[in-house]
Parts: C-alpha cells; structure tokens; sequence
C-alpha cells in the first residue's frame, strides 16, 4: 500500500514538472537561508567563545588591596602584598586550589638586533602556562629548573616574536630585556583573546620570577593566579583562598576588600546571551523564510487538488477510502520539500565554501589568518536539524488539501468541471 502510494504522489508530480520545479526553489532557498544563516551564527558563537576562553578556562586572578576590616589587632586600611609564602600556604592548604602562581610584570623594552619593541615582561611561576592557556609552538615553557637556577631565558607571545624575529627561527636566539641578555626558550601562535591582564598575551613575555626579581627588584608580586579544581567550585575555591591569606596576613578571612578577584566565568552568562540570543533571532528569521516556501507548497497543493477532483471522486466510487486520499496528498508535499531540501543542502554547502572566510575580529587584531573571522560551515547536525524542519513543514503544508480532498462526496466530484 505505502510503495502504491509513494508511486501516485510521484507520478502526480511528473505531471507538472514546471510547476514542482518552480514549487521546490521556494524550498531550496528556504534551506539556504537556515543552513548559512545557522552556520554564521554557530561561527560567529565559536569565534567569541574560542578567543574568550583564551585567557584561560578557569583562571581567577587576584589583586591585593587594602584591608576593610579590623581583625587580629591590625587596624582597617592595611596593605596587602602577595609574597611567596602567601602561595606556598595556598598549595597546602586550600585543597580546592588545583594550580597557583604569583605574577610581577614590567613595561619594558625588549630588542633583537635593531627592532625594539615596548611591552609588558612578566614573571610567573611554571604553573602559570596552565592557568593561563600559553602552549608552546615551539621550543618549551619556563620550567623549575630555570626558576631555581634563576635562569635569564624568555617565553615570547606570537605577536611579538613577529614583531622582533619577522618570521625568522627566534628559539635559541638571544634577546636585551633592560640591557641584560635573554635566551628565547619558547614562542607561542597567535593568541587572539578578548580579555587581557595589562597587555594581550600575544604581546607579552615571560621571565622566571626569580629571574624578574632579579632584574627589577621586585619583593612582592603584581597578582596572584590559580585555577580551582573544576570551574564549578570557583566560589568556594576563592573563599579558601582569602582565608588562607587573611589568616597569614592577620586580616579577616571575610574581607573582600583586602584582596579582589576577577573571575573570567563572570562574564560567561553576558558571552552566552549575546551568542544565543543572535542564534536564536538568525534561526527564526531562516525558519520564517522556511515557512514561506512551505506556505507556497500549501498552495500548489491546494491547486493539484482542485484539478484532480474529478480522479479523487472516480478512487472513491471505486472503493478508495477517505485515508487513502489523505496519504497519497500528504506524501506529495513531503516529497516536494525534501526534493528541495537535498538541493537546498548542497547549494548551501557551496555557498559556503564559495564564501571561506567573514571578517569578525581578525581586523581588530590584525590577523589576516583567518583564526578570529567567521569560517561558515554546514555541519551534520545543521543538515539534520534544516531536514527535521522541512518534514514538519512538508506535512503541515499537506495537511489542508488532503483533509479537504479526502472529505469531496464522490458524486459531487464525479459532475464537478
């Protein structure tokens, strides 16, 4: 019965194959509008999300401040400094704390040969590249040994290994940080990120922080950095950090003022607003343009039934049922849309691909690699999802003429033309 049923809707479509082409383009350009416009806005979100995240997944950065409270006999107004024992106490004893490292930064110049650059240099601990997402493209990142030994060797962010090395080999390579030379032990690739400490990451480098204190003489550090256990524990992993510090430093472990915090995940919910809500407004505009191709297959199907009455009264005086009327129209109208959709999806994949690249934030960076822009890609789950909607528009747009088909009384079709 299904297989007689599929083969009558198609041969009803063979009849008019203008006018089930031109029925199908309506639908074709539908699915391309949702499958390009779902595709931007899955870029645009990954773009935003892959250049946020940049700064870290889970990193928590600290600032001391000035104490609020009175506690322990210190009086209000105190100054806090973070120092090494500070983050040894913090290892040890705040259990939801999976990485730490303090930070003291300068703005220096840094030179290679003739090219001069002034940025910021910074000196962290090894535990610092973790927190902070810094991967090595080549050579390695600052080790204990090197903060040990207070070795003079440097880690150099992408951009500003292009701005002194120009392309050329720069690990091995030799570098003045305030006059004093520095072996370049590792660069890192671009870092495209939209939230920086000071300066962005791609500009900076990095020191030992034995090596930093050293060079500047530094006794206490700029900020401290560590990343909880999972990011789920922030909170409770920032309280412990406060109390072992306030505990330390005879102030009250309650005192948000003596020590700030900036945790990266506060911002996450205005990120996702702004993505989601974008993918939401973009999905509803291609499902309304989707709509009305289903709108005109309504009414080509609405026409095919008006001039098929007279065959529609002959199938029910010769014993066809109301059902079967039914099915044979609502299997019409899904067969034109998925006709369409399978056009609709590849015309959309060449689209794409004819596309490349949308400029987003690689001006604001000026990266012409293509890294921080929009790559438009249709991907399973856009193909899957512009199908799920084109049998639901396919069904919706059959619903009408076949219930008002399968309800003509077969005498009155049989005088109708």
């Amino acid at each position: 019965m299904l297989a007689e049923i599929l083969r009558q809707s198609r041969l009803a479509l063979r009849r008019n194959p203008l006018r089930s082409l031109l029925t199908m383009l309506g639908i074709v350009w539908g699915v391309v509008a949702v499958s390009v416009l779902l595709a931007y806005g899955s870029g645009f979100r990954s773009v935003l999300v892959r250049s946020f995240d940049a700064f870290g997944k889970s990193a928590v950065v600290c600032w001391p401040g000035q104490t609020g409270e009175q506690a322990a006999g210190e009086r209000a107004g105190k100054r806090v400094r973070f120092e090494k024992a500070d983050m040894e106490a913090v290892r040890q004893k705040a259990d939801l704390v999976r990485l730490v490292s303090l930070e003291t930064f300068r703005w220096l110049a840094v030179s290679y040969g003739d090219r001069l650059v002034n940025t910021t240099v910074r000196g962290v601990y090894p535990d610092y590249a973790e927190i902070r997402n810094e991967v090595p493209s080549e050579g390695r990142w600052i080790n204990h040994e090197d903060l040990l030994e207070r070795r003079r060797v440097v880690f150099l962010g992408g951009r500003l290994r292009q701005q002194l090395f120009a392309g050329r080999p720069a690990v091995g390579e030799s570098v003045l940080i305030r006059g004093v030379r520095f072996t370049v032990i590792g660069t890192m690739e671009r870092k495209l990120q939209l939230s920086n400490d000071f300066t962005s990451d791609d500009e900076s480098c990095w020191i030992p922080y034995t090596t930093a204190g050293d060079l500047w003489h530094a006794r206490s550090a700029s900020v401290m950095v560590f990343a909880p256990v999972v990011p789920q524990w922030e909170e409770k992993a920032k309280a412990q950090v406060l109390g072992v510090i306030g505990r330390r430093q005879r102030f009250s472990p309650t005192d948000r003022r003596a020590v700030l915090m900036f945790v990266r995940q506060e911002l996450r919910p205005v990120l996702d607003g702004i993505t989601i809500g974008l993918q939401a407004l973009l999905v509803f505009i291609g499902t309304l343009t989707l709509g009305i191709g289903g709108v005109g297959v309504m009414n080509i199907m609405l026409v095919s039934a008006d001039e098929r009455v007279r065959e529609i009264g002959l199938r029910r005086a010769l014993g066809a049922r109301r059902a079967h009327i039914r099915a044979q129209l609502l299997a019409e109208a899904p067969a034109l849309t998925l006709a369409g959709g399978v056009l609709g999806v590849l015309l959309a994949c060449l689209v794409a691909a004819a596309a490349g690249t949308l400029p987003l934030l690689g001006p604001l960076f000026q990266d012409a690699s293509g890294k921080a822009d929009i790559r438009l890609v249709t991907p399973p789950g856009i193909a899957a999802a512009s199908a799920l909607i084109l049998v639901v528009v396919g069904l919706l747009s059959g619903v009408a003429p076949a219930l008002r088909a399968s309800r003509l009384d077969p005498a009155a079709a049989l005088r109708y033309g």
